[in-house]
């Protein structure tokens, strides 16, 4: 069946595969609704709100002030927590907004604090462009300067890939408590080599995660969760299949996630990005041969502009050149990486729905008989 069910792809099978994943997504339309309903009282009171909250912002008044200040802030958390969880939504591949987002947001912060010699410029929700302040007086710089900066953004996003971690822990826990089992490759998988000794690496490191986080409890999840961890969808469904509660699970995730890995993950951009380390890491691109005058160039012209852009006051820094080429190349790979994440969810989807109507056709097949 698995032969059958890797053929339910885009590229292989367009039809099938749009129709497999129609059904799997009126299937899961269907438990949304089916879940509000259960959960009258829960509908009624956000209901509720929202009708308030419309009717708040339609009157006029001092608070609208107010309102506009908390609105920009809601959105702009919303926003970073959205990003949190596409990077690790256990959906196909991941949407890698760390690379695509956060980190070239956090890189531009750290540029301008350097070269504005302030950290004075507008507080989030950001303009389009960043600009150094008029009146600001210079400070000496500080990664605690910058990383106060962009603290609020870092850690919503960091919540946000700790929400993406509850699908795979809620659904192993649902199956545990039906009775049932749950139909995950990586649970078989342990099963299977559980008893084996000649084991790859990558099965070691199943095993030895899968140890910890059965074992250590809290501790271990959060290990687990404070390093950069493609194997942290285990972790979750080992924690719903042996019923670990769910303010021990979603706690330590969160704090490992949104707080210390956060943090690691920060301090490298930053590090990276500093003035210094900056200038460094441009004179060792132009020191390799062959290929490092034709890159530094443009990539040097690409910086000289961004600085240009922080002192422009909303005139345009130059236009066209290599810093619009090497622009237009970061939207193409935006693009690409959105678009494959995409196609990932519909083959992915598709597939589970897949393996349900053909486990559905076996069991019958067996009561018939």
């Amino acid at each position: 069946m698995e032969e059958e069910c890797s053929r339910i792809v885009l590229w292989r099978s367009p039809i099938q595969t749009l129709y497999y994943f129609t059904l799997q997504l009126l299937t899961e339309l269907g438990n949304l609704l089916s879940l509000l309903l259960n959960h009258t009282l829960l509908l009624v009171i956000l209901l509720g709100w929202v009708g308030m909250m419309a009717v708040v912002v339609q009157l006029d008044g001092p608070h609208q002030e107010y309102l506009t200040l908390i609105q920009g802030q809601v959105w702009w958390c919303l926003y970073w927590v959205g990003l949190g969880v596409l990077s690790s939504v256990g959906l196909g591949t991941g949407l890698h907004t760390f690379l695509l987002y956060l980190g070239p947001h956090i890189a531009s912060v750290t540029m301008a604090a350097w070269e504005c010699k302030s950290t004075d410029f507008p507080a989030p929700p950001y303009p389009s462009e960043i600009q150094c302040p008029v009146d600001s007086a210079p400070v000496v710089m500080s990664l605690w300067l910058i990383m106060s900066k962009i603290r609020l953004e870092s850690f919503m996003w960091g919540a946000g890939t700790a929400l993406g971690e509850l699908p795979p822990y809620f659904m192993a826990r649902a199956a545990r408590l039906s009775g049932g089992s749950i139909d995950d490759d990586d649970l078989k998988e342990l099963e299977e080599i559980s008893d084996k000794s000649d084991l790859t690496i990558w099965q070691k490191l199943k095993l030895g995660m899968h140890s910890l986080v059965q074992k250590a409890g809290f501790v271990g999840i959060l290990l687990c969760a404070s390093i950069p961890n493609p194997l942290f969808d285990l972790a979750g469904i080992t924690c719903g299949h042996f019923l670990v509660p769910f303010t021990t699970f979603f706690g330590a995730t969160l704090i490992g996630k949104a707080v210390i890995k956060m943090h690691i993950q920060m301090l490298f951009v930053i590090l990276i990005f500093t003035k210094h380390h900056l200038e460094a890491m441009v004179s060792l691109v132009a020191s390799i041969p062959y290929l490092g005058p034709i890159i530094h160039s443009p990539f040097n012209e690409y910086m000289e502009k961004q600085k240009l852009k922080l002192h422009s006051r909303g005139e345009e820094g130059g236009s066209g050149g290599s810093g619009s080429m090497i622009s237009a190349l970061y939207e193409k790979l935006v693009i690409l990486m959105i678009g494959y994440f995409v196609l990932s969810i519909v083959n992915s989807m598709a597939q589970q729905k897949f393996r349900e109507v053909r486990n559905g056709k076996v069991e019958k097949a067996d009561k018939a008989q």
